[in-house]
């Protein structure tokens, strides 16, 4: 069994005016921490960013898709792989997943929740067909399921998980055998000083009515706030390891490839009405061989609303973690930043030797990674 090891993200992260996620009156997401109101980016929107971030990245086969169009997606596979009609290759697939004991939604064609599987494993499931498809389709419906009813559907969607469900899980309530229990939690992110909410009147003109009509032909108003946020994230190796197999390298990719898309990737929330895309400040990384240790309690107390608010985020972040090992005696296997502070610039001196005494010289990013997985890498050896 791979050694328990939970790999801790910290980030400190400044956006401009910007509305990342929305709540159901179209304003930014807020939580009242500390006794003030702050900016709140849900965990979900942060781990759609960071899960379609690391899927551009990978080939088509490699990612994970995550729908209520099962059947039609399965349909659609059917069709390209075989010369059947669509409404064939339809009931061949309503069959075949039928199996799974999935409840049907609204539509005939639809599940009714969103389903998380790997590309490669419907594509699996589709390749069951190839060479018996002409034959299948002459089946009425009954003799279809019977002859279907032994393929090993579930067992696919059970197995070679992509880094996507691998990571994140996948719950489906009623058919306990689908379930995969997640390698990562992600916490809310949270600004780490008191926010107010604002508006942007805006108006739009109507470019062939202008000469005739004076006025806007449209009006009307965004909610957004500025923020610097703390983000956190952490990673468990065992089961991360587990849900792919038991694969020690596989994993280490996709904690690599976690750690990437978790620190560069932002929800896309008006996007274009804000431009908001930055990048963080501060990412420092833990590994520790005890538990978690989420530090949004250095922000328990606002950071005061004044210059210099991303870099005292960043020095509380590191009053914490030191205080928290000496506290309770935590000696991490690892511990690194990679941030953006010079102690050549008088109001962040204190920040940078902060950061330097609790997760020593700031590295580049990408040696921050490198040796992340080397660290760890010689750890497991050090068990085995």
């Amino acid at each position: 069994m791979t050694q328990r090891l939970y790999i801790d993200v910290h980030v400190v992260q400044t956006v401009p005016p910007a509305n990342l996620n929305r709540d159901d009156q179209g304003n930014p997401k807020e939580a009242i921490y500390g006794g003030v109101r702050r900016s709140r980016v849900s965990s979900q929107a942060w781990k759609r960013a960071t899960r379609q971030h690391f899927d551009d990245q990978a080939p088509e086969a490699d990612r994970a898709t995550r729908t209520k169009r099962l059947t039609g997606e399965l349909t659609t596979r059917i069709t390209q792989n075989t010369a059947l009609e669509r409404e064939d290759a339809g009931r061949i697939a309503a069959a075949l997943l039928a199996q799974l004991g999935l409840s049907q939604g609204k539509k005939a064609s639809d599940t009714a929740y969103l389903l998380f599987y790997g590309n490669a494993q419907l594509d699996a499931v589709a390749a069951l067909v190839t060479n018996e498809a002409t034959d299948l389709a002459a089946l009425d419906d009954k003799a279809l399921a019977d002859a279907v009813k032994e393929w090993p559907v579930a067992e696919t969607f059970t197995t070679g998980h992509p880094v996507g469900v691998a990571l994140f899980g996948r719950m489906v309530a009623d058919i306990p055998k689908l379930n995969v229990d997640a390698a990562v939690q992600v916490a809310h992110a949270l600004s780490t000083h008191e926010t107010q909410l604002e508006f942007d009147y805006f108006t739009a003109v109507d470019d062939k009515n202008e000469k005739e009509e004076t006025g806007a032909g449209m009006i009307g108003t965004i909610g957004f706030n500025s923020a610097t946020l703390y983000r956190y994230a952490t990673v468990g190796l065992a089961q991360l390891t587990d849900n792919l197999g038991g694969n020690t390298e596989a994993a280490l990719d996709a904690l690599d490839r976690f750690v990437d898309s978790f620190t560069l990737s932002v929800p896309t929330g008006y996007r274009n009405s804000f431009a908001h895309r930055t990048r963080p400040s501060l990412v420092a990384v833990v590994v520790r061989t005890d538990q978690p240790v989420n530090l949004v309690s250095a922000f328990e107390e606002p950071v005061p609303a004044a210059a210099g608010i991303q870099a005292n985020s960043a020095r509380r972040l590191a009053e914490e973690h030191l205080t928290a090992t000496q506290v309770w005696g935590d000696t991490p296997l690892y511990a690194a930043a990679s941030h953006t502070f010079s102690t050549r610039e008088t109001r962040t001196k204190d920040t940078v030797e902060t950061l330097t005494q609790a997760f020593g010289e700031s590295v580049a990013f990408a040696d921050l990674r490198a040796t992340l997985r080397t660290r760890i890498t010689t750890a497991l050896g050090e068990q085995a």
